[in-house]
């Protein structure tokens, strides 16, 4: 470590040097120098040689923020009225108040704060005002709001609500309070700590009401009869039925009138029950969903009722359930599309047909399959970004945006898209949309989701939603898995928004976002030599091992690209699972029924991406019908051309 320190101060030297002779210092120097203040061996002054680079303000902070626990209040007080409301300013910011926190420092503390979200900061704001003998009106009223949460708090707020208490501002009502929002949040640990601020019979029973929220059990409790009993009780149940639901259910019917337990709140624990059945497929969840009144069904649980039904290959039921959907819900492309299905397979051809055509307007994974029953084009409005020559110059020269490409440049992501939230709050839609495009340019792929949103208009930017990178090594591989580079393309756009540095909390990493170990292991199958996780960084390594296992589930699945697609997101056990539980079902309902929404969705979501970039590659795109049948690549079947119907369609 010493040797790179001083490999790294060397470097500096030179690249000094070479930052002086010339008027915008390379990045090379930047990474450099970023490097060192990282290590806390960059000074202040040192920094001015970099001046020159957009990036200058957040070399200053991190040259500060690399040795903060011996800076000085002089210095970084310069720091920040210097950088005055900047995003480094606010980093910095936070990093300086949480260190004159743990020096204690509270004079310097109240001169360097400004307002801020972070709960550990604002508590550490509360301390240092009363340190320096300001608990008056407002400081008390600012103490109760932010005890009145019903999550925990960070332990710096201890500090300040002792000293509310001291005032005695916090006495049992407050406490009570706080305990019916931690009740209300699921919170049993939270509730058990408020219960140790309450003295004698009010802490038993607020212990009790942490017990019980914690592990419902068939005693009945021996509680007072109040509105709190009836809510805890409550509360309890809900939380009891995503594990149990029958338990949940006796409970409600052994103890609800003795509580006086109200319609609403039956309806409430009589919902939760019905939905945990249904999302675990319980055998008797038609039975549950039937016995909720119909003032409690909400969207999820219509959505469940009808998939629940599907699973079960209930045609009948499943239509009465999107029948019994609101108007608003029912005439989504989504329910349009398996109402239009369950209608044609009842025999109910004509009605079929005009639901599908409702639906075939829509540019998703319902509408194109809506479009596949009738043998149409699909639906598909193209935009492309302004090509307002003046726009295009505002945005090329803004400064917060051009920040942001170069920190992103240096390898720095975080302050890069601090930078960037920044600098597209004031735009346009057509501005932001320019601004898409020249990150996108510069290889920051994934603003393709993060500066795409739900202004008018956006769905329909389909170069800048579906960027294509990479393409030669995705082709390149596709052909040696026989795989289609559509489909590839859309798994990498899916996973990863095309980003070779991606990287989850799970430590999937890379474009098609493989776990180490499922990386090695298709390294040795595939005899390559294994480099170590961190080579799934590199794309064409991703790529190739990537494809290798999409290949390998699609063997397994024999041929099924939706059984390919499940288990590359949920793993191959749980798909085997639902397998062996639904085997008749067709593919499209057979999606619909997986229990996992995040694997449910990401199936549609890579089947849709799938037809976008065939378009981007071919101009036209192969059925999804078929893709779903596993017939994908044959010759005789007619691939589908795009038109433009309606303009407001809905996009994918």
């Amino acid at each position: 470590m010493r040797f790179r320190s001083v490999l790294l101060i060397v470097l500096f030297a030179m690249v000094s040097a070479q930052v002086r002779a010339n008027a915008m210092p390379d990045r090379t120097a930047l990474q450099t120098a970023f490097d060192l203040a990282d290590q806390g061996q960059l000074e202040l002054p040192q920094t001015i040689a970099y001046s020159a680079s957009p990036a200058y303000p957040w070399l200053r902070a991190a040259a500060l923020h690399g040795r903060i626990d011996t800076a000085n209040n002089s210095e970084v007080a310069t720091v920040l009225a210097d950088l005055a409301d900047a995003p480094a300013a606010r980093w910095l910011r936070d990093s300086w108040l949480s260190e004159l926190a743990r020096r204690q420092d509270w004079p310097s503390f109240r001169a360097a704060w400004r307002d801020s979200q972070n709960p550990a900061l604002r508590c550490a704001e509360l301390v240092a005002r009363a340190q320096t003998g300001a608990t008056d009106a407002a400081w008390i009223a600012d103490a109760r709001s932010l005890w009145l949460s019903g999550d925990s708090l960070p332990s710096q707020c201890d500090q300040a609500f002792n000293r509310l208490d001291a005032l005695g501002q916090l006495g049992p009502d407050l406490r009570w309070q706080r305990l019916d929002l931690a009740v209300a949040a699921g919170q049993p640990g939270l509730v058990r700590n408020i219960a140790s601020g309450l003295q004698g019979e009010d802490a038993k029973l607020a212990l009790a009401y942490a017990g019980y929220l914690q592990a419902p059990n068939a005693v009945l409790p021996g509680w007072p009869r109040t509105a709190r009993s009836r809510s805890v009780l409550v509360a309890a149940w809900s939380r009891l039925a995503r594990q149990e639901p029958a338990q949940a259910g006796v409970l409600l019917q052994q103890f609800g009138p003795a509580f006086a337990i109200d319609a609403n709140q039956r309806g409430q624990v009589l919902h939760d029950i019905a939905l945990w059945s249904a999302a675990s497929y319980l055998p008797d969840a038609a039975a549950r969903l039937a016995a909720v009144p119909a003032g409690s069904y909400d969207d999820k649980l219509y959505e469940w009722r009808a998939r629940e039904a599907i699973a079960r290959s209930d045609d009948t039921a499943a239509l009465a359930a999107i029948m019994a959907m609101p108007d608003s819900q029912r005439n989504d492309p989504h329910w349009l599309y398996y109402q239009a299905r369950l209608r044609e397979r009842h025999g109910e051809k004509q009605p079929a047909m005009a639901l599908y055509r409702q639906a075939a307007g829509s540019a998703n994974f319902f509408g194109w399959l809506a479009a596949d029953r009738l043998r149409q084009d699909y639906s598909l409005c193209a935009q492309d970004p302004s090509n307002d020559g003046a726009l295009r110059e505002k945005v090329a020269t803004n400064p917060g945006l051009t920040r942001a490409l170069e920190l992103f440049a240096l390898d720095r992501p975080e302050w890069a898209a601090r930078e960037w939230s920044v600098a597209i709050k004031g735009m346009g839609d057509d501005e932001r949309r320019l601004a898409v495009q020249r990150a996108l340019q510069q290889g920051w792929y994934d603003r393709s989701v993060f500066g795409m949103g739900s202004a008018a208009g956006d769905q329909q930017q389909y170069q800048l939603r579906f960027p294509l990178h990479h393409e030669s090594d995705l082709r390149e591989q596709s052909r040696i898995n026989d795989l289609d580079p559509a489909w590839v393309a859309g798994e990498a756009r899916a996973e990863s928004s095309f980003m070779p540095k991606a990287r989850s909390a799970a430590d999937a990493r890379g474009l098609m976002q493989l776990l180490p170990g499922t990386g090695e292991l298709m390294a040795h199958r595939l005899g390559m030599p294994w480099q170590g996780g961190d080579s799934l960084f590199d794309p064409a390594t991703n790529l190739t091992l990537g494809t290798a296992y999409l290949r390998q589930m699609l063997d397994r699945y024999d041929g099924a690209p939706y059984l390919a697609i499940a288990a590359f997101n949920a793993g191959p056990a749980p798909v085997d699972r639902w397998r062996q539980a639904r085997p008749g079902l067709e593919p499209d309902f057979f999606i619909e029924a997986i229990p996992y929404k995040e694997t449910r969705e990401y199936v549609a979501r890579v089947l849709a991406f799938s037809v976008v970039y065939d378009w981007r590659l071919n101009g036209n795109a192969e059925p999804l019908n078929e893709r779903l049948a596993g017939r994908s690549g044959a010759a005789a079947t007619p691939r589908r051309a795009f038109s433009c119907p309606l303009p407001s369609s809905k996009g994918t």
